[in-house]
C-alpha cells in the first residue's frame, strides 16, 4: 500500500532524471554527468516523499508535542496539574485547520486534556476530500487514536480510564470506527473509549465492489451530531445506522439540526466547494452542539 504523493517539487526532480534524447554524443555524455549528479542530490528528497507509514501510527514522547506545535500529537492541557480526562480530537479529510484546534482550546475550557492528531503528514499525506478510497482510510486513523489512548494512559497528567474520541467529517467516520466492539486492540493494551462524539460522520460507507457497509456494533456510548441539509455526509444515512443499531447495549444517539449543513460548528460562512457541495456555520446549531458535547462527554468522562 503506498501513501505517496507526488509534490511539484517531487516531478521536477523525476523529470530531471527522465530520459532525454540528445543529438550530439557530447551532449549524451554531459547529460549522462547531469543525471549522475542529479540524482545523488535528488535521491534523499525522492526517498522522503516516498516513505509511508503502512500501519498505525504509534505515539511517545518525541511525537508528541504543545500546542499549535504541528507534531503528530499535539497534547492540550488545561490549567493545573491534573490528572485531567481526555479526548482525542481527529481532523476531516483536509488535515489539521484551524477549526481542530479551536476545538482543541474549548475542550481545555471545559476541563480536558485534548490530544489532537495529525493523521496525514506522518504519512506524506494532504488530503482525502476527493478520492474517499485514499489513503489513510478512516478504520486505519481508528487505530491511530487507539495508539494514542494507550500512550496517554502513561503520562501522570491523564486520568486513564476517562479517555473519549471526539472526530469531525471523516474524523467523524473515524470515531465512529473506534466505537466498534472489535475494534480496540486489546493485544497491546487498547480498549473501547468511554465517549464518541461524530460530528456529520459518513455512517454509511460505500466499499468498493461491495454494497453499503454498516458500521457494526458498538462498544461506547455513541453521539451524532449532524445538519438535516448535509450534502456531503447525509443525515439519513446516519439516522438509518442508529436505526439499525438501537438493540445494542452501547445504542447511539444523533441530533440532526434543521437548516444545517456540512461543517455547521464551523466559524466561516456557508460556500460551495469544488464538487458543488455546501459548507459552513449555522450559529444555533453550532451553539446547540456545543451543549449537546459538553453534557454528553461530562456525563462519562467526569461523573465516575
Amino acid at each position: 500500500m503506498s501513501l505517496w504523493k507526488r509534490s511539484d517539487a517531487g516531478e521536477a526532480a523525476i523529470a530531471l532524471l527522465s530520459p532525454t534524447p540528445m543529438l550530439e554524443e557530447g551532449s549524451m555524455r554531459c547529460t549522462t554527468s547531469l543525471a549522475t549528479a542529479t540524482l545523488a542530490l535528488a535521491l534523499p528528497f525522492i526517498l522522503a516523499h516516498c516513505a509511508s507509514v503502512p500501519g498505525p501510527l504509534t505515539y511517545d514522547a518525541n511525537s508528541a508535542g504543545k500546542p499549535n506545535s504541528g507534531a503528530a500529537m499535539e497534547l492540550w492541557l488545561p490549567p493545573g496539574t491534573g490528572p485531567f480526562p481526555a479526548v482525542v480530537v481527529m481532523h476531516g479529510c483536509a488535515g489539521i485547520r484551524d477549526h481542530h484546534r479551536s476545538w482543541a482550546g474549548r475542550l481545555t475550557e471545559w476541563g480536558y486534556a485534548a490530544a489532537l492528531l495529525d493523521s496525514f503528514h506522518p504519512r506524506n499525506a494532504n488530503s482525502t476530500c476527493f478520492n474517499k478510497m485514499s489513503n489513510p482510510r478512516p478504520a486505519l486513523r481508528a487505530q491511530d487514536a487507539f495508539n494514542a489512548a494507550i500512550y496517554l494512559r502513561t503520562l501522570p497528567t491523564i486520568q486513564p480510564d476517562h479517555i473519549g474520541i471526539i472526530g469531525f467529517s471523516s474524523g467523524g467516520t473515524t470515531a465512529l470506527y473506534t466505537a466498534l466492539a472489535s475494534g480496540a486492540p486489546t493485544d497491546r493494551g487498547g480498549r473501547p473509549f468511554q465517549a464518541v462524539v461524530a460530528y456529520y460522520p459518513g455512517c454509511l460507507l460505500k466499499v468498493r465492489g461491495q454494497p453499503e457497509k454498516i458500521l457494526g456494533e458498538p462498544a461506547s456510548d455513541v453521539l451524532i451530531l449532524i445538519g438535516e441539509n448535509d450534502d456531503w455526509t447525509p443525515a439519513p444515512d446516519c439516522l438509518k445506522y442508529v436505526e439499525l443499531q438501537s438493540g445494542f447495549p452501547h445504542a447511539p444517539t444523533i441530533k440532526v439540526y434543521p437548516g444545517a449543513v456540512h461543517l455547521f460548528d464551523g466559524a466561516f460562512q456557508v460556500y460551495f466547494d469544488q464538487q458543488g457541495h455546501s459548507q459552513g456555520a449555522h450559529p444555533e446549531a453550532r451553539a446547540d452542539s456545543y451543549v449537546m458535547t459538553k453534557a454528553f462527554l461530562d456525563a462519562r468522562l467526569k461523573s465516575k
